[in-house]
């Protein structure tokens, strides 16, 4: 099976919307979602709409669950500040979807079991990055694939035990890269294609600006950072 990956979107619809294009173009057999569907950015409802639409698999990041709940204690300032404006802006719909997501996921393609977490499988808001990555992870969790978000910066490791992915940042890159990230893999090869997407940073930069949020969040879309 073919599938399309995605994770920290951060309410940035312009970038999403043209990688969710992107991958439905690809005919792929599914899509996950690693979290982080909203904080950041302008449009919390429309990205919430477009992942009910057509991701297939959701898991709720640490923006997500403090958009919902208010709790900011664990948020930088600049993030805590849209975390407390995404409250008061999502609608009935956004909040009961973001509500509703599991903090972590297993899903079974076709006998490939892959572990979804936001952070990593002992802690959603701790950041694992290529360096941390081991095959005791793969042992620990019963899985062939972990997919993970929350660094922002993407990667694939493939060992014999199997594979671990993040896809990157669709909303916010952080690898000095300010194209959108996403990832596609094959379940049965355990291969990953990490795929780089041109969208409307201005656009995006500008309704960060235009709502009113931090200018230091629409400052870092164009240098990726």
């Amino acid at each position: 099976m073919r599938i399309g990956i995605v994770a920290d979107t951060h309410s940035n619809i312009h970038a999403l919307a043209v990688v969710l294009e992107d991958l439905d173009a690809l005919g792929l057999d599914g899509v996950v979602c690693a979290g982080d569907i909203v904080g950041y950015g302008a449009h919390p409802n429309e990205c919430c709409r477009e992942v009910r639409r057509k991701v297939d698999h959701a898991i709720a990041g640490n923006h997500d669950r403090s958009a919902v709940t208010r709790d900011i204690s664990r948020l930088n300032p600049y993030a805590a500040a849209v975390a407390i404006w995404t409250n008061d802006h999502i609608d009935e719909s956004s909040a009961e979807f973001l509500s509703s997501l599991p903090t972590t996921l297993r899903v079974d393609f076709e006998g490939s079991v892959a572990a979804v977490f936001h952070g990593s499988d002992r802690d959603p808001n701790r950041y694992v990055y290529q360096e941390d990555v081991d095959e005791d992870m793969l042992t620990r969790c019963s899985c062939e694939m972990m997919i993970l978000g929350h660094t922002h910066i993407p990667f694939a490791v493939r060992m014999e035990a199997g594979l671990v992915v993040n896809p990157g940042s669709v909303g916010q890159p952080r690898d000095g890269d300010a194209r959108a990230s996403c990832a596609v893999v094959n379940t049965r090869s355990s291969s990953c294609e990490i795929r780089r997407i041109v969208y409307d940073v201005e656009g995006a930069s500008q309704s960060i600006l235009d709502a009113g949020l931090p200018a230091a969040l629409a400052h870092r879309l164009p240098i990726g950072r």
